[in-house]
């Protein structure tokens, strides 16, 4: 099930952070203290409502259906208008759903409803060299890598370089 988040998912945001904390690290930013709590997150879900509302994020849950637990992220950030109608996408699956094709399955819903109802024209996502699941969920889901960037983000402390990929809306339209 993916879904955009809402103001009471701070326990279970939380909880999928703690769970995986190790796990992700190697893949994401240093994380502070609150990150793995109910209360930061709270604050932080304030946040990211603003960014929906103002249309310049959407955040989604992959949770598992019956008990709703997240088992995945999805997020769409820095969404532009204008003459670029594109965002970024960056995304996390917890260890214990790893190599089922959940993700690339939920990017696939999450990246449909980009395109049609959001009318974007392309999301852009970035992986490490060395990560080859990302690797092969973007190729998979039919990005196509367009340049190399030294440094590009600091990941667990340290500048590191990715590889940068877009999918193009072959259908995108301007809304009149």
């Amino acid at each position: 099930m993916v879904r955009t988040i809402k103001r009471n998912d701070d326990d279970r945001l939380a909880e999928y952070y703690c769970e995986n904390r190790e796990f992700l690290m190697p893949w994401e930013p240093t994380r502070p203290k609150a990150f793995y709590s109910a209360s930061g997150w709270a604050v932080m879900l304030e946040w990211m409502t603003t960014l929906q509302n103002q249309d310049a994020a959407l955040f989604f849950l992959i949770l598992e259906p019956k008990t709703e637990e997240v088992i995945g992220i999805i997020n769409f950030s820095n969404i532009l208008r204008g003459d670029f109608h594109a965002c970024y996408l960056g995304y996390s699956l917890g260890k214990k759903w790893q190599g089922q094709g959940m993700m690339t399955e939920a990017l696939q819903l999450a990246i449909t409803f980009m395109f049609k109802k959001q009318n974007l024209h392309r999301i852009m996502a970035s992986y490490m060299p060395h990560n080859a699941r990302s690797a092969a969920v973007l190729t998979k889901l039919g990005f196509e890598k367009e340049g190399f960037a030294k440094a590009y983000l600091q990941i667990n402390g340290q500048w590191r370089d990715h590889v940068l990929t877009a999918l193009v809306n072959p259908h995108w339209k301007a809304v009149k």
